[in-house]
């Protein structure tokens, strides 16, 4: 009979937050899969659980998830848990997932903490929302994948870590224009806290602690191609050059510098 892959939600912050059938699920599946087992055995060592713990994290997840698999087939029971929060959600865990059922083992989830959610429900947002996680490394990558949200409805979830939290916000204005934003900041944490702001201005939040950042949607109606281009122009006729004309004009009326500089060629 094969073992069954059990996807795990972690404390994100305060340990008291462990679920129930989170506990009674680590104690009784054969190995818990971890992200960092040394980070991992601070749970397990405050819920009093002793387990085999063998390390799953992103840069080896193909690996990790063959082990995992061997282990499904031998008919034991494996729970993946991530550092902190829910496993695939911004962490290692969907290339397991998708294997294991491609193979037909059988997978569960044993529902935990959500940063992203406990983010939306301290903003007082009452609408959906559209999860984006960490933002790719390259700066190119970054501004086109920010370019697809231009013209999002709903608010726009991102994880931060502490070292990034500038140059985020400075990219997320330079891609989407001013907009009101949330920074939510160490969450269940002593330290949690809301800082809201809007994106361009000078003053930001403090960085320090994981941060959940939400930008809500650009409250003017997107600007259409006859109204960008006419702004070029303007912004021509006074002076400036081509560039920076693109730069200002992006600015001004929210939207991405690329597609203001696709319609400055044809001037």
């Amino acid at each position: 009979m094969s073992g069954i892959l059990y996807l795990v939600g972690t404390p994100i912050g305060n340990l008291g937050d462990i679920t129930y059938r989170a506990v009674e699920t680590m104690k009784n599946v054969d190995v818990i899969a971890c992200e960092d087992t040394r980070h991992t055995l601070v749970l397990l060592n405050e819920l009093s659980i002793k387990k085999p713990l063998m390390s799953y994290y992103k840069q080896k997840e193909k690996k990790g998830s063959k082990k995992i698999l061997q282990l499904l087939e031998e008919g034991k029971n494996v729970a993946l848990v991530s550092d902190a929060g829910m496993p695939c959600v911004s962490d290692p865990g969907a290339v397991v997932v998708q294997v294991a059922r491609e193979y037909g083992f059988s997978v569960t989830v044993v529902p935990g903490p959500n940063a992203a959610v406990s983010a939306i429900a301290l903003c007082g947002i009452e609408t959906g929302f559209t999860f984006i996680g960490f933002l790719p490394e390259k700066k190119k990558d970054r501004d086109g994948l920010l370019s697809d949200y231009l013209s999002a409805p709903l608010p726009l979830v991102f994880y931060v870590a502490p070292h990034d939290l500038e140059k985020t916000i400075n990219n997320l204005y330079d891609v989407l224009g001013a907009r009101k934003y949330f920074a939510v900041k160490e969450i269940t944490k002593i330290y949690e806290g809301v800082f809201q702001g809007e994106l361009g201005a000078e003053e930001k939040p403090e960085a320090k602690g994981e941060y959940v950042l939400i930008v809500m949607p650009n409250e003017k109606k997107e600007a259409t191609d006859e109204e960008i281009v006419a702004e070029l122009k303007k912004q021509i006729e006074s002076g400036s050059d081509k560039k920076t004309a693109v730069f200002i004009t992006a600015k001004a009326l929210s939207v991405s510098e690329n597609r203001t500089y696709k319609l400055a060629l044809r001037l």
